[in-house]
């Protein structure tokens, strides 16, 4: 696997966390893969057997999937103020390695009800071991918790430095969206 550092070099493994919590999406539920880069974890829910949406600023690492069933790819600038889905809904939402502020005050009505938010991005701390080293593209402690407690069931949450695949500072969550419950 490659490294964050370099953007451009395709990574094909989805992410162990993701993957570790894949299950909990409603079956054939729709997936959102917001700022999807490559589309790792799109190809990995399309090939579970769900319909994707892929979006990013730049589509290019995911033209090979746009013609086939199920697959939606919108190319558009996630930050312009402007939620694109309008109300859509999903039965999962995948963000990884992206952090947009904004969004989280949407991303809970987003979800269905029964609906899972599998998110990991980097954390403050990771300005001392690589890119991202903008305060603005990392984390403060527990800002994922703060962020969806009030609104979500968290299922699970990590806060830590890993080695793989480079040294890192991450934060991770994955909550659920009760069903005639809260967002």
């Amino acid at each position: 696997m490659q490294s964050f550092d370099r953007p451009t070099t395709p990574v094909t493994a989805p992410s162990p966390w993701v993957v570790r919590f894949s299950g909990l999406i409603p079956a054939g539920g729709p997936v959102l893969d917001l700022a999807c880069g490559n589309g790792r974890h799109g190809r990995y829910f399309l090939d579970r057997g769900h319909p994707v949406t892929l979006v990013d600023i730049d589509v290019q690492g995911v033209v090979d999937l746009a013609d086939q069933p199920g697959v939606e790819v919108l190319e558009t600038d996630l930050e312009t103020g402007r939620w694109p889905f309008g109300l859509a809904s999903f039965a999962g939402i995948v963000i990884a390695n992206y952090l947009h502020r904004p969004h989280f005050a949407t991303l809970p009505g987003a979800l269905r009800p029964g609906g899972v938010l599998i998110i990991e991005t980097f954390a403050a701390g990771n300005e001392l071991l690589g890119r991202p080293r903008n305060p603005d593209f990392l984390l403060a402690a527990g800002e994922l918790l703060t962020a969806f407690a009030a609104t979500l069931h968290i299922v699970a949450y990590e806060h830590g430095r890993e080695e793989s695949p480079r040294p890192a500072v991450r934060q991770r969550l994955c909550a659920v969206r009760q069903a005639g419950g809260r967002a």
